[in-house]
């Protein structure tokens, strides 16, 4: 597989009047060529710093990283980071400036003349009727979409969005999406998005980071995570004895869960299980299906509240 990003045993300290705070403790991520790539952390996990790192906004105490085939420290990743573009905490617009206006002052700070690109970006972000209404003025999901639109405006070839979703409505939630799953759809741009909401970002990504007192806890596909979130049959029965031995020589998939009760991961036929206990003298007492959602395996996965 292609990576376009790896990191290998990233640190970042900081250093106070009190003492010293470790924000990265050695993160080893990979991001595969277009995926869209969900990292996934509780506010204060280490995400942003670890963006800031990445994007050349600050540097690491420890550790290395390829970006596009280029190492840090080395002179190639100036080059690699121009195929990157990103949004860092809050997109940087200029609130008395129209789109437009926006785009061509981006435009300016790149270095790059041609600008004949504007109508289409402002088009592909939804942005194209605006006019001269200032951005002061826009929505919080408008400023988003702008703050992207900037972002493309050296047509990148990776996008790197930090909490694009925070704050915004429903609406603003869709729209974000959509055009996220355009761009790396229609566009082959590889996306990094950082965010708390595992569940909005399960309707994205197609690879996640977890991560957790600036470490990686896990790395998985969509497919992996999707795997260990799947259904079960929790049953509660007057022998957990019985209901074991019956599972195991089924073949079936469970786990127990207390002294009573397992969770049955195989596909079973409720009644028939009732049945076949009941001529080994077991009872079953109890019998409920659930779903483990996707924040729920997220704070197992870290531990709960720290």
């Amino acid at each position: 597989m292609e990576y376009v990003l790896k990191t290998n045993g990233i640190v970042k300290t900081y250093k106070g009047i009190v003492g010293s705070h470790t924000a990265l403790d050695g993160v080893d991520m990979n991001v595969p060529k277009g995926s869209v790539y969900g990292f996934v952390g509780r506010n204060g996990a280490g995400k942003t710093t670890f963006i800031r790192i990445i994007t050349g906004l600050q540097l690491q105490n420890q550790g290395s990283f390829e970006l596009f085939g280029e190492k840090s420290g080395t002179d190639g990743i100036y080059k690699a980071r121009r195929r990157l573009g990103a949004i860092v905490e809050t997109p940087s617009v200029h609130p008395k400036l129209s789109a437009k206006e926006n785009l061509l002052t981006m435009y300016k700070i790149a270095g790059i003349p041609e600008d004949s690109r504007i109508d289409e970006l402002l088009s592909l972000v939804g942005l194209e009727g605006t006019g001269s209404k200032k951005a002061k003025d826009f929505s919080l999901g408008m400023k988003q979409r702008l703050g992207i639109a900037m972002a493309l405006c050296t047509s990148p070839d990776m996008l790197i969005l930090d909490e694009p979703i925070n704050g915004l409505d429903p609406q603003g939630i869709v729209e974000i999406r959509e055009l996220i799953l355009n761009l790396n759809r229609e566009k082959n741009i590889t996306v990094l998005i950082s965010s708390h909401i595992l569940d909005e970002l399960s309707k994205l990504a197609t690879h996640y980071g977890f991560i957790n007192q600036g470490r990686i806890v896990m790395e998985m596909s969509a497919e992996e995570l999707m795997a260990n979130c799947k259904k079960s049959l929790s049953v509660t029965v007057s022998s957990i004895t019985a209901l074991t031995k019956y599972l195991d020589e089924n073949g079936l998939e469970y786990k127990t869960a207390s002294d009573n009760t397992a969770e049955i991961y195989s596909p079973i036929t409720l009644s028939k299980l009732v049945a076949d206990l009941g001529k080994n003298g077991c009872e079953v007492l109890k019998a409920n299906e659930s779903e483990e959602s996707l924040e729920s395996f997220f704070i197992n996965l870290v531990g709960g509240e720290q």
